[in-house]
């Protein structure tokens, strides 16, 4: 649940996809009657906020239906309806939820998994501390030893949150490491074992086999595991976060999206072109440098909060 000071947080970290995408389309239908030259601009405006070709098309198209059939004269009709078509168009497909590890499983696993660069490490913190917040017990995994600086980074967020972590040596199977980090889970009965994996191009083979040879792994010592797989994306790469998130899917089944940097684009109308794309998701979405700034994803409040009237202002 959202509370007063999340919702803040929310707002201040999209305020640059508010400012410059939300308060675009406003402006363009603030005061103004629809017409087609009117609709034409909101089309444009949505592919360049990366909402997708596909997307912006049959969101402009449902405006165009209500203007043609003389229910929408006033452009704050067609924000509204916008709007609206926009949360629907985001909620949960039938059978889903945006719940992390929601599973009657102890220990739930939740694998982490996304390409070199994204800040998957920090992520894998920042999810630490939102299971931490919702009243469950966690233990970190830190599977990414091709990198020594990653177990490093993830020990240090371990003792700052309080949690409790298994590492290997620099070099050492990851596999391997999940497996122990496994056993210790089942041994201690915490609730969530929250595995970071490599960092890894989606084009490199040799590793998305080791993400399948951890997962099996895993699987072996708690039955049905892992029980969710989150991809990390970086918002600010766009269209290209698409295909980082076909390629994992051909490895292992993702769950869940984890959206970071969404503080960092103007173009957050990437979230609904990646829910159209996998069908899956955004759980989670980063607004910012600390844990805390990892927020549940909520379509009504994330549309709301880009298209919030004083969305122009929101940056200062």
């Amino acid at each position: 649940m959202f509370f007063k000071s999340a919702m803040d947080a929310v707002r201040k970290g999209l305020a640059r996809t508010a400012s410059v995408f939300g308060a675009g389309v406003r402006s363009v239908l603030h005061g103004r009657r629809v017409d087609e030259a009117t609709l034409n601009e909101v089309e444009t405006l949505l592919i360049a906020a990366d909402v997708g070709v596909g997307a912006a098309r049959e969101l402009v198209a449902s405006l165009r239906s209500e203007f043609r059939a003389g229910r929408m004269e006033r452009g704050e009709d067609a924000l509204e309806h916008l709007k609206l078509m926009m949360k629907a168009r985001l909620a949960p497909a039938p059978g889903m939820t945006r719940e992390i590890a929601v599973t009657s499983a102890k220990p739930a696993v939740v694998l982490v998994v996304g390409v070199n660069g994204v800040g998957k490490t920090t992520s894998v913190a920042k999810i630490a501390q939102s299971i931490q917040a919702s009243g469950r017990t966690v233990l970190l995994a830190a599977a990414d030893t091709y990198r020594a600086g990653a177990v490093a980074q993830l020990s240090v967020w371990a003792d700052r949150l309080g949690v409790e972590i298994i590492r290997g040596a620099t070099g050492a199977d990851p596999a391997a490491v999940a497996f122990d980090a496994a056993d210790a889970a089942v041994a201690r009965s915490v609730d969530v074992l929250l595995i970071d994996t490599a960092g890894r191009l989606h084009n490199e083979e040799s590793l998305m086999r080791q993400l399948v040879k951890i997962r099996d792994v895993v699987r072996r010592r708690i039955p049905g595991a892992p029980h969710e797989t989150l991809l990390v994306l970086d918002a600010t790469s766009g269209q290209n976060a698409l295909v980082q998130a076909a390629a994992f899917r051909k490895a292992v089944d993702i769950t869940g999206i984890f959206l970071a940097k969404m503080d960092g684009t103007a173009r957050g109308g990437v979230v609904v072109a990646i829910h159209d794309a996998l069908g899956v998701p955004v759980k989670l979405i980063g607004v910012g440098e600390r844990p805390e700034d990892v927020q549940p994803f909520d379509p009504e409040r994330f549309v709301d909060a880009v298209f919030a009237p004083g969305a122009a202002t929101l940056s200062s």
